[in-house]
This record gives structure tokens, C-alpha cells and sequence, in this order.
């Protein structure tokens, strides 16, 4: 069964999707879900992204983040089906993945600055301009383990998971990044 917001917010008494923060764009609800999570399902996803679009702002964020609840309500749904409120949980996952999410921009906002920091306090702006074109150089595989694991302290293990490969795969890619930089950019800035 495929829903679309347009037609979920309509039985809902809402007629302009886009004032809501929805897209026209189609869920696909699985059909061995049954009758009780695809009702569940038309009922909560348009409330729950207005909800999500008014606490972030975004209705990209607030659509990705109902997705993402609903995908974890749906995996536990039998379970919680036969709880006094699904939608209590479902709304407390929403709620969770935005602050989850939050976190994750004001670590990056706060590592970034940091590099920032560094980069203009011990260098110049002809430092700067070296590093940024050595980097450049560097296959897209290198620069990012470079990028994750030497300015923002990430371990290989985290660097893996966020670039979806094994964390002895960064540390190779680490490697050779370490390598093909310090040529470009010599032993002293490296």
C-alpha cells in the first residue's frame, strides 16, 4: 500500500499539504504490516511531522526524522500495539532522534570551530591555502579519513561507521592520505 501526504492530511480535514510541512512525496507503508499499523500509520505520520516541522523548522528535517520514528515504532510494533500508547512512544522517538540530531550539529559546529581555531591561529593564510590544495589533491577516499580521524578526532572505528566501511579499511586509507599529504605539503606542516 503506497500513502501520500496529500491524501492522509485530506482525511485528516487538512487540505493544503504544504501548509503543514508535508511534500507530496510517497511513503511506502510495507503491505505484511496489517490493517492496525497502516491505520496507525495515516493517522500519526501527518501529526507527527507538523509537530516535528514546528520544532525544527524544516520540513525536510521534520519528514526524515517522522520517517525514521515510524521505520522504529513499525519494528517494534507488535510490541507496542498492545501498549496503552503508541503514540506516546512514537512521539518520544521523534522528539529524541531531533535532539540526537541537534547534538550531532553543535558537536560539528563545535569541532569545525575548533579547526577554525587552529588553522588561523598557528598558521597563515598562505599555510591555509597550502593545506586546502594538498587536500584537494587527495582522492575523496583519502581526504575524508583524513579529514575525520586527524582534525576532527574522530577514532577509525567512528570514521568507519560514518563512511560505511571496516575501520581497518580507514586506517589503510589513513595511511596512504598521510603518506600522498606530507609530499604535497611537506614534513613541517604535516
Amino acid at each position: 500500500m503506497t500513502l501520500n501526504a496529500r491524501s492522509v492530511s485530506g482525511a485528516l480535514g487538512v487540505h493544503d499539504a504544504g501548509e503543514m510541512g508535508l511534500s507530496e512525496r510517497r511513503v511506502a507503508v510495507p503491505r505484511e504490516t496489517g490493517p492496525e499499523f497502516e491505520d496507525f500509520f495515516r493517522l500519526e505520520y501527518p501529526r507527527l511531522v507538523r509537530a516535528l516541522y514546528l520544532v525544527t523548522g524544516s520540513r525536510v528535517e521534520a519528514e526524515d526524522l517522522a520517517q525514521e520514528a515510524m521505520a522504529r515504532v513499525f519494528e517494534r510494533w507488535e510490541r507496542l500495539r498492545a501498549s496503552q500508547s503508541p503514540e506516546g512512544y512514537l512521539y518520544r522517538v521523534g522528539m529524541n532522534l531531533n535532539r540526537n540530531r541537534l547534538r550531532r550539529v553543535r558537536l560539528a559546529a563545535r569541532r569545525e570551530d575548533q579547526l577554525a581555531d587552529r588553522l588561523h591561529s598557528s598558521a597563515t593564510s598562505d599555510l591555509h591555502a597550502d593545506v586546502v590544495r594538498a587536500l584537494r589533491a587527495l582522492p575523496i577516499g583519502q581526504r575524508q579519513v583524513l579529514v575525520l580521524t586527524e582534525w576532527l578526532r574522530m577514532s577509525a572505528e567512528e570514521a568507519g561507521v560514518i563512511l560505511g566501511i571496516k575501520a581497518s579499511s580507514v586506517r589503510a586509507r589513513l595511511s596512504r592520505a598521510r603518506v600522498a599529504f606530507r609530499e604535497r605539503i611537506g614534513d613541517d606542516y604535516a
